[in-house]
């Protein structure tokens, strides 16, 4: 029993950053495919940057190199929580990251105080 707590705190101890970073670092692409972020750890948390984007997401101001992601932190169970920027509109608010499994996660953000929410399947790029 003493032997399964000491377990629980060990991997307690473990910085949260290092055992999530396989789940939620990577490539990811947007339903219609038509964008790539990549997620990286920036600073103490995690970042999501346009790596590629198509023509017609170019022209409305999705352009590789925009962050779209920020400050997203472990929430428990496989949510991320943190800033979300949408380029087309030009809007920022909050952003949550769900991942439904090592190839799929939920991205949601939500602006003006939480009134206007989109969701979307992302899909991992391999």
């Amino acid at each position: 029993m003493f032997a399964k707590a000491g377990l629980i705190l060990l991997a307690a101890s473990v910085p949260v950053t290092a055992s999530a970073q396989a789940a939620i670092e990577g490539r990811w692409k947007n339903p219609k495919g038509s964008v790539i972020v990549h997620v990286a750890p920036c600073g103490d948390a995690f970042c999501g940057t346009v790596s590629w984007a198509s023509a017609n997401n170019r022209a409305k101001g999705t352009t590789p190199g925009t962050r779209v992601l920020s400050d997203l932190r472990p929430a428990g169970d496989g949510t991320y929580r943190g800033n979300g920027f949408e380029p087309k509109r030009n809007l920022r608010g909050s952003a949550t990251v769900r991942q439904l499994g090592p190839d799929v996660m939920i991205v949601k953000g939500c602006a003006v105080m939480g009134l206007f929410c989109k969701e979307q399947r992302w899909r991992r790029v391999s």
